[in-house]
């Protein structure tokens, strides 16, 4: 009986305690000022936590490469977007006095960014030529 209950226990806190979301919403062009010739089409957060039982992750992954190259990048693209601009990162250090925290915590990563089109440069204006 005890076995079976410090499963169930370690399944629930796997399932409860590891996530990862995306979160985008549209914007209107006009309501957010990127920059010249960026036209913004939504704004993207992905955040991933992760358990740590004594130093072992569950289920790991908690770097921001993984949270920007392949969760905020990775979205805008399949929106359509030709770049992203105005990242924003935080990450629960993983060094020091933090360290501590791995015996029984979490860690936490976060991307947060404006999806944009690049709109295509107006045509230079005709030089007349002089005879």
């Amino acid at each position: 009986m005890f076995v079976r209950v410090c499963v169930v226990a370690a399944v629930l806190a796997v399932v409860a305690t590891a996530c990862s979301s995306i979160t985008t919403v549209r914007v209107q062009p006009e309501t957010l000022y990127v920059g010249p010739r960026l036209r913004p089409i939504a704004v993207i957060q992905a955040q991933v936590t992760s358990a740590y039982l004594f130093w072992i992750p569950i289920p790991g992954h908690v770097d921001l490469d993984h949270v920007v190259n392949r969760m905020l990048l990775a979205t805008a693209k399949t929106l359509g977007a030709d770049k992203v601009v105005d990242i924003k990162v935080d990450i629960t250090p993983d060094t020091g006095i933090w360290t501590l925290r791995k015996l029984l915590g979490y860690r936490s990563a976060s991307a947060s960014g404006v999806a944009v089109l690049i709109d295509p440069e107006p045509p230079a204006a005709a030089i007349k030529a002089e005879p």
